[in-house]
């Protein structure tokens, strides 16, 4: 009786366990679904106001409109009068790409600032500022531009942990299931690094609040900021690691029979886990940038998390050591394989062109990372060509060898997971293009005509420029010719004028013009209504660097 109750016992446990693994699984996917917006999108950049940045008006406007190079979701938006005063606006309204909101009081003559922060897609906040006056400019009020340097290396230690507990650790106890089969050197590393991405998952998210709102690590207990945080694509990630986390411990601390299902799907749940959110998955096409996310974290993690465990069990040499050691050098290989291509796909999507990687913050870290991925790659190809076969054969001396190459292995991997994590506060050159394709738009607005004036791209160097000309009251107005006239006196250089076209609908249009340098221009669009009447109206543009 006793030799029959067990087998079936643990085929009992095993079928509870799969079954409950399919239901986790089932959860990430579903988390992962929800969380990934209908539109893929990069970082956001500020391309219109109303009122203009440095605009000088009459009286206050009724409201304002700050226009993105994608929907956003807005977080703060703050008036700061002349005298310094700050007076929040709650009151948001979001129409496609543009941030309304009313003006809720009678603005004083002087200058008058409006701050901003808003949320993009990708889970990273975007802030700025623009001054407006009204009546005649006075000093703008003073505001603090200090980068709040202890949220910003706290934000980076959490993401650091993080990635600890998801690649060493979860990582760590799908090498312990599947690799090691009992083995048990490194349980307790593995178990000490889970713990850490279990306290570093749910910290980082109060973290991305505090960051979404500008608020400083003082105001990590309120309510709000974990709203905010959880409100964020990045709150998908924590939940999902959080998920992924538990099975890697759970797989540690429960019976052998569910050990195995429970390490696969929390494997699982560390690609899902960083496909939820971050540069990389924003970016688009969505269907190959995901899973791509999905299987550079996954390999990682099997590569990563197998390091611990067996460096130990080389070192106090186990007779587990040698089977341990030949399954991973049998499956490391195309494992490498597929995360350094998923690796290599994303690279070429964010940064685009090889002078990115010199001119970009992100390009910069890009190459610090390959540099660490080449070392660490040569490393692991000596240990995998020269002491292998030897420490398989069960050579004490190349085993206490391999053993202190892979804790060398693991210090380079640690040093990644630093360089990744400054990537937070980078964004991808693929997002800086897009921003810098965005036109720079100004109203132009007099009593006798208007117009609708876009420079595209909004950057110094060949440009595009097109008109929509109206009357003063926003009628159709059949002008005979338009003249674009640029000028910036503060660079020395002179008026450049430009005849438009008018290709057909209904615009004007000037082609093949140059911007040679960026900052603020003076724009005059001469407007002939007749022979005998010449309409001049101007406004100040912004072109970016």
């Amino acid at each position: 009786m006793s030799t029959t109750s067990f087998p079936q016992t643990a085929s009992m446990t095993g079928n509870r366990a799969g079954r409950l693994v399919v239901g986790l699984l089932a959860m990430i996917v579903f988390l992962v679904i929800m969380g990934v917006p209908n539109q893929a999108f990069a970082h956001a950049a500020l391309i219109k106001t109303d009122p203009g940045d440095g605009a000088v008006l009459e009286q206050g406007p009724a409201q304002f409109s700050l226009t993105f190079s994608e929907p956003v979701s807005p977080l703060v938006l703050t008036l700061v009068r002349p005298d310094g005063t700050p007076v929040p606006l709650t009151a948001f309204r979001l129409i496609d790409q543009t941030v309304e909101t009313d003006n809720p009081r009678t603005l004083a003559p002087g200058t008058h600032v409006l701050s901003w922060r808003v949320i993009s897609a990708d889970g990273h906040p975007v802030g700025g500022a623009l001054l407006f006056s009204v009546g005649a400019p006075s000093a703008p009020p003073a505001m603090s531009e200090a980068v709040d340097r202890p949220l910003r290396s706290a934000i980076w230690v959490g993401k650091v942990f993080l990635y600890i507990g998801l690649f060493l650790g979860v990582g760590g106890a799908f090498a312990l299931a599947w690799l090691a089969r009992g083995a048990r050197a490194g349980q307790r590393f593995v178990a000490a690094a889970i713990l850490c991405g279990l306290v570093a998952a749910p910290l980082s998210l109060g973290l991305q609040g505090l960051d979404a709102l500008g608020a400083p690590l003082s105001y990590l207990a309120q309510p709000v900021i974990w709203r905010t945080g959880l409100g964020t694509s990045f709150g998908w990630t924590v939940l999902v690691a959080l998920i992924a986390l538990g099975l890697g411990m759970l797989s540690l601390a429960g019976p052998r029979a569910i050990a195995k299902p429970f390490a696969l799907a929390g494997l699982a749940g560390v690609g899902a886990a960083l496909a939820a959110s971050g540069h990389a998955s924003a970016a688009e096409p969505q269907w190959l940038t995901r899973p791509m996310v999905f299987l550079h974290g996954v390999g990682i993690a099997f590569w990563a998390g197998a390091l611990v465990p067996l460096g130990l069990a080389l070192k106090v040499q186990s007779a587990e050591a040698a089977p341990f050691l030949r399954r991973f050098s049998h499956l490391i290989l195309p494992v490498v394989a597929v995360f350094a291509a998923a690796g290599i796909v994303l690279a070429v999507i964010q940064v685009q062109t090889p002078a990115a990687l010199v001119n970009t913050a992100y390009g910069r870290l890009l190459l610090i990372k390959l540099g660490l991925l080449v070392f660490l790659f040569t490393l692991a190809a000596v240990n995998r060509w020269k002491l292998t076969a030897s420490a398989e054969a069960g050579a004490t001396e190349v085993q206490r060898r391999l053993s202190r190459s892979i804790g060398v292995e693991l210090v380079i991997v640690l040093a990644i997971f630093g360089v990744a994590a400054g990537w937070r506060f980078t964004p991808p050159p693929r997002a800086l293009a897009i921003a810098a394709a965005q036109p720079a738009s100004v109203h132009v607005h007099a009593l006798q005509a208007m117009a609708d004036l876009s420079i595209t791209p909004g950057h110094a160097g060949p440009v595009t420029a097109s008109m929509i000309i109206m009357t003063g009251d926003f009628g159709p107005l059949d002008a005979k010719e338009v003249t674009l006239v640029l000028s910036k006196p503060d660079s020395g250089i002179e008026p450049l004028k430009r005849a438009a076209t008018k290709p057909g609908d209904g615009s004007w249009r000037v082609d093949n013009l140059v911007i040679p340098v960026p900052g603020r221009w003076t724009v005059r669009i001469d407007i002939l209504v007749s022979d005998f009447e010449m309409v001049k109206i101007e406004a100040p543009v912004d072109i970016r660097p």
